[in-house]
């Protein structure tokens, strides 16, 4: 028997949604979990069961990172998710297309990118407000050289190459 185009379409079709009708049963339905992933994840019982698989897993993964943190950190985390609730859906927004930026990058800039946020937080509160000053103060056009110069970061989508040198002082 010889299959013409259509028929094998429908046959690759067929093993992709056999294929991802498996995949449902990777995720857990709640009943299924265990009773420490039902406390840690409670918030989405009453929806879990209708989450995508996608979602499921990685709350799953989130629930498991959750068990190996130390009580500091599980702290720190709770603060950070209050911080995050009490954001506008326009702040929130802006903070995801920057989060979704830098994980554009490559990963050698974000490693820069990390040890000098980390330095700048060891930095005395007065020198900080003053870096931030000096931040506020640039023009776009400054701040794109400054980052440029200092971690080779590409120009966003619709903004040129830049062509000149910023001034040479990295204070």
């Amino acid at each position: 028997m010889k299959l013409g185009s259509i028929g094998v379409r429908w046959i690759l079709l067929a093993c992709l949604w056999l294929a991802g009708s498996t995949a449902w049963a990777d995720a857990p339905d709640w009943d299924a979990l265990t009773a420490e992933q039902q406390r840690i994840l409670r918030p989405f019982a009453s929806r879990w069961d209708a989450l995508p698989e996608s979602r499921r897993q990685r709350l799953l993964d989130a629930a498991e990172r959750w068990k190996r943190m130390s009580p500091r950190e599980r702290k720190r985390l709770r603060e950070r998710f209050r911080k995050w609730k009490r954001l506008s859906p326009r702040e929130r927004a802006r903070l995801r297309k920057r989060w979704l930026r830098f994980q554009s990058l490559p990963p050698e800039v974000r490693r820069r990118l990390r040890e000098r946020y980390r330095a700048f937080r060891r930095l005395p509160p007065a020198k900080r407000r003053a870096l931030r000053e000096r931040w506020r103060r640039m023009t776009p056009e400054e701040r794109r050289r400054w980052l440029h110069r200092r971690f080779l970061l590409p120009p966003r989508p619709g903004q040129g190459a830049v062509h000149e040198e910023a001034p040479a002082d990295d204070s």
